[in-house]
């Protein structure tokens, strides 16, 4: 791909897409966009950079043959007068993972997939690289310590790690993004249905895995699987080459001292880490893969992966007094709740833990897809849902009533509000010494400070 085009953005506004423009820009690409909605942080950003459009909506006229290419974001519609525009046009169009893929058509491309701990795996494998001074790209769905923006693109960098999510790429490109960056080193975590409202049936949703499986890698590359997953097992399995390499990794072996995670070393020495978590030790194991296939030794994984302290907002723990610690973290699917609640019940099993989760993603609001909480909540002693009514009416919706999620979540002692004021005042009233705090979401529980209310909630206790 010829370098320094210019490039304009249908949907600039979005997590990533916002933050590949950033990055084109910086290198000294011209960079237009639109978007008819953008959102913070998104919006803040744009604007440090001189890239936030001076009107949301869409514009035709931003459009045009000076264009060498269009970026178009997810929730650009088929009928979005920009896109048909440039279609007209014969402008060449892409979906981001395409672009990705175009830029780094030269370099090795590790893809993390799964439909849990992509991120935190990612960050980890980023994390190693970034320790010893390896030059590498990224593309990444969170903020990480030592890194200034969730994506990397250069000339120079050999490798780029990709967080690959299975949504799907643009209205004109249907296939799951991880389906475009044909990976030599392809990391599958595991496999639990998400995103209702594009793959309405449990079954689809596997499908898409199968693609990435039946892709596997290209000539000589690598699976990298969850083998304590026994569906993944036999997806991943059942696709097996010679040309490719089935590499696959369980839970690393850890025990917890004093709420403190150590991994149990092959010399039998235990070695602190700053994460927590069963799944996080899973996450461990896979990152610990990749790195030894891309010159890492294991001493060297080791010494690095001490010092990682996690994605921002995947089990963050946002504030403590001694006796209480307020933690946040983005999970929103039922296995990603299950996992974090007994992350933080085994750092700390002596504690009582009130466990409060947002409804934010259309899947957590649908009600044919609710049932899948069931007892998802149920190790911690004080269990908390909210949910936003407005989202309801943006996702296009029916309302939710107390009782519907209750029955769903199979938990008649659920605590349930639909107003973030009411919520965080039950949560004051009841944290108290020798509990913690659970805040999980995929939004901003209507936009509430989160370190403020941690912060709150140990002065008060």
């Amino acid at each position: 791909m010829v370098r320094h085009q210019k490039i304009h953005f249908i949907a600039i506004g979005g997590s990533i897409m916002h933050s590949l423009a950033i990055e084109l820009k910086r290198q000294g690409w011209e960079v237009s966009g639109s978007d008819d909605d953008i959102f913070e942080p998104s919006r803040s950003r744009l604007a440090a950079h001189e890239l936030l459009p001076e009107k949301e909506g869409w514009f035709p006229e931003r459009v045009h043959n000076g264009l060498d290419a269009v970026i178009v974001g997810m929730h650009a519609k088929a009928d979005n007068p920009e896109l048909q525009k440039a279609q007209t046009l014969g402008i060449p169009v892409y979906s981001f993972p395409e672009f990705i893929y175009r830029f780094a058509e030269d370099k090795q491309r590790i893809v993390v997939a799964g439909s849990h701990g992509k991120t935190t795996i990612t960050s980890m494998i980023m994390h190693v690289l970034h320790h010893y001074g390896r030059s590498f790209d990224y593309v990444v769905g969170a903020k990480v310590e030592g890194f200034e923006n969730n994506l990397r693109l250069s000339e120079e960098a050999p490798v780029i790690v990709i967080e690959g999510d299975e949504y799907p790429a643009a209205v004109f490109s249907p296939e799951p993004k991880f389906c475009y960056y044909h990976p030599h080193i392809t990391v599958i975590s595991g496999i639990a249905w998400d995103h209702a409202n594009v793959y309405p049936e449990e079954a689809v949703y596997v499908q898409q895995f199968e693609k990435l499986a039946d892709l596997g890698s290209v000539k000589a590359g690598s699976i990298v699987y969850n083998k304590e997953d026994a569906r993944l097992s036999r997806i991943v399995e059942g696709k097996e080459r010679p040309d490719v390499s089935l590499i696959a990794y369980e839970t690393h072996p850890y025990r917890v001292q004093n709420g403190r995670y150590e991994l149990k070393l092959p010399d039998k020495c235990y070695l602190p880490v700053e994460v927590f978590g069963k799944h996080n030790m899973a996450n461990i194991a896979a990152a610990k893969a990749v790195c030894l296939r891309i010159g890492i030794t294991e001493d060297m994984f080791y010494e690095a992966i001490r010092s990682f302290k996690g994605a921002q907002r995947r089990l963050q723990l946002i504030s403590e007094n001694g006796s209480v610690s307020v933690f946040s973290d983005f999970a929103h699917a039922p296995s990603k709740v299950r996992a974090s609640i007994a992350a933080v019940k085994e750092r700390n099993p002596d504690r009582r833990l009130l466990a409060c989760l947002e409804l934010h993603s259309y899947s957590s609001l649908n009600q044919a897809f609710l049932p899948q909480y069931a007892d998802s909540m149920k190790a911690a002693e004080v269990r908390v849902v909210y949910f936003n009514p407005k989202k309801l009416k943006q996702k296009g919706l029916p309302d939710l009533q107390a009782d519907t999620i209750r029955r769903a979540f199979n938990d008649p002692d659920l605590h349930v509000f639909d107003d973030s004021q009411a919520m965080q005042a039950f949560i004051e009233k009841h944290v108290e010494p020798g509990m913690n705090v659970l805040l999980m979401s995929s939004g901003n529980f209507d936009n509430l400070d989160l370190q403020a209310v941690g912060q709150k909630l140990c002065i008060n206790s």
